[in-house]
């Protein structure tokens, strides 16, 4: 069989959603639309967490972080996802496709722990106000911040170490919208045990573990809710906190769902499909979910004059308080 070496190769192309060219221009106005909404929404709430000092606080630091993370999240593919319905394909370098993809995997990571830190936070602010403030301090959030863009970039250097030791059989195109792992793992003719080991050995360390402990906090959070009085603060937290908890859990399935099991089973189509989930909707998602919905940072937009409209249209029909404001400015 004719193998082709990877540090041989001097291009990838990646061909996105060519096999559908009925669709391509509704595709285009879609995916458009979406990347524009996620880098408005997200600049928004940097900015406003900025200027606005009430913010300064460590939910909306860390609130802040994810948003940054999520700008640069859809930044490493879309702009070739976009450009990419009016060609054939795109040609992209070797090593273009190994740091887009390193990068790539530096975000993930980084946006699974910054979720754990996040549920974490809102589990010591719900189930430990009066030591909320000892215990989030603002060397401890530099810390948390710190250590989860640490971890993901020493997680993401073994996956492209091990990536450039394969050989490719007759083939450099990447049926996907990016470089994506799966899509490189089954062009691959080399044994990609080590690969996939890598890929478990990561989703059980990192993910299943970060999952497990929101999983947790949450539920503790949860008990905590039971006990507000009244119906409608039940309501109002119980919506908040659910909403929350499923857009992280849409993220971790999608991508539990892509990445661990067999090369075997990879299905290109299915994991492209897939792969919108994490790599379109949550970034699209998270703010809204996460600020949008909060009483305390729509007070704040109201401060921008032009924002007065939109933030009218949001605004809450009652106050909240206690333990109920605590799970709703989450």
């Amino acid at each position: 069989m004719n193998k082709e070496n990877l540090s041989s190769t001097e291009y990838f192309l990646i061909v996105g959603f060519s096999d559908v060219p009925h669709l391509q221009i509704p595709l285009f106005v879609a995916f458009l639309m979406a990347y524009l909404l996620t880098l408005v929404g997200n600049l928004l709430i940097l900015i406003t967490v900025y200027l606005n000092s009430h913010l300064h606080t460590p939910m909306y630091f860390f609130l802040a972080n994810l948003s940054f993370i999520d700008i640069w999240y859809v930044s490493v593919f879309f702009r070739k996802l976009l450009a990419n319905f009016f060609l054939e394909g795109i040609q992209v370098s070797l090593m273009e496709c190994l740091l887009q993809l390193f990068f790539f995997l530096v975000i993930v990571t980084v946006e699974f722990l910054l979720l754990t830190v996040m549920a974490y936070d809102r589990y010591v602010a719900i189930c430990n106000p009066l030591r909320y403030t000892s215990i989030m301090n603002k060397a401890v959030c530099m810390w948390l911040t710190a250590g989860s863009w640490g971890v993901g970039l020493i997680n993401a250097i073994p996956h492209i170490g091990l990536l450039s030791k394969l050989s490719f059989c007759n083939t450099h195109i990447i049926n996907h919208f990016f470089c994506d792992l799966t899509a490189l793992l089954k062009m691959s003719c080399s044994d990609t045990f080590s690969n996939e080991t890598c890929i478990y050995i990561n989703g059980v360390v990192i993910v299943i573990m970060s999952f497990v402990f929101i999983i947790i906090s949450y539920f503790k959070i949860t008990v905590s809710i039971l006990k507000i009085q009244s119906k409608s603060g039940k309501e109002k937290a119980f919506s908040t906190c659910a909403s929350h908890l499923i857009v992280v859990i849409l993220f971790y399935v999608s991508l539990c769902s892509t990445y661990m099991r067999p090369t075997s089973t990879y299905s290109i189509k299915d994991n492209k499909i897939m792969s919108l989930s994490y790599a379109v909707i949550t970034p699209l998602c998270n703010p809204i979910v996460y600020s949008f919905k909060n009483a305390e940072f729509k007070n704040a937009l109201r401060k921008f004059h032009w924002f007065q409209i939109v933030a009218g249209h949001l605004s809450p029909s009652s106050k909240s308080t206690g333990l109920e404001r605590h799970c709703l400015a989450e």
